[in-house]
């Protein structure tokens, strides 16, 4: 036959159980509350990120990226093409970009998925774009040809400035905006979502009322309820 304690548990066992009990519970609390301060940190550097690369490409885009000169008879005549001569593209993608930082708040599910996806991409688009178009001779011979008159002109003394460096890193920060909502964006609020209805009908609690009591009845009055009813 088996030896049964009488003894009772001990208060620092019962104590242990009880510490055990909302550990174990406030831990995905704790997690939750996590993951919404990441959310809400993730919309902040993305907002910021996206913002700021755009603008960065719009300024740059339009500084001189290229200089050169091109013979006119005995004379040389200096030239200049800014980042929208020699390509739009950044610019444009810049724009797209903007466009896709805003809409990412203004969709759900796969849509927002796809949005962030357009973002990043504007991104991308626009370092690359801006990285090979740096040279600028293209552009410089077209503009040779045009003041000289000359289809056969080119460029000559042909230099370089930073600026479409400085175009693609701000294309690169569009980029981490959309690697950014990637990642976090389904955590994201959406613009409008605070006051968007289930469409289940509201229903108004009534209050019940007692007819043997008059000041039930004049407090149904003062609300606009039937008493009788």
């Amino acid at each position: 036959m088996g030896y049964v304690s009488a003894v009772p548990p001990s208060r620092n066992d019962s104590a242990a159980e009880s510490a055990d009990g909302p550990e174990a519970g406030g831990a995905p609390a704790a997690d939750a509350s996590a993951d919404s301060r990441g959310g809400r940190r993730s919309v902040a550097v993305a907002l910021l990120l996206g913002a700021l690369g755009a603008t960065v490409v719009l300024l740059a885009s339009g500084r001189t990226w290229a200089r050169g000169t091109a013979a006119v008879g005995v004379d040389a005549l200096p030239l200049a093409a800014d980042g929208r001569a020699v390509t739009g593209l950044p610019a444009a993608l810049a724009i797209v970009g903007l466009a896709a930082l805003v809409a990412v708040f203004a969709v759900r599910g796969r849509s927002r998925l796809l949005v962030s996806g357009l973002l990043a991409l504007s991104g991308l688009g626009a370092a690359l774009a801006a990285v090979l178009g740096a040279d600028g001779r293209q552009a410089l011979d077209a503009q040779a040809a045009r003041t000289t008159a000359d289809t056969a002109a080119h460029v000559a003394g042909l230099t370089h400035t930073a600026w479409p460096y400085v175009t693609a890193a701000g294309a690169v920060l569009i980029l981490a905006a959309g690697l950014l909502a990637l990642r976090f964006g389904r955590s994201w609020p959406s613009m409008g979502g605070r006051y968007e209805r289930d469409g289940s009908p509201r229903t108004r609690k009534v209050a019940a009322i007692d007819p043997d009591r008059p000041e039930d009845l004049w407090k149904a009055l003062d609300r606009g309820e039937d008493p009788t009813r």
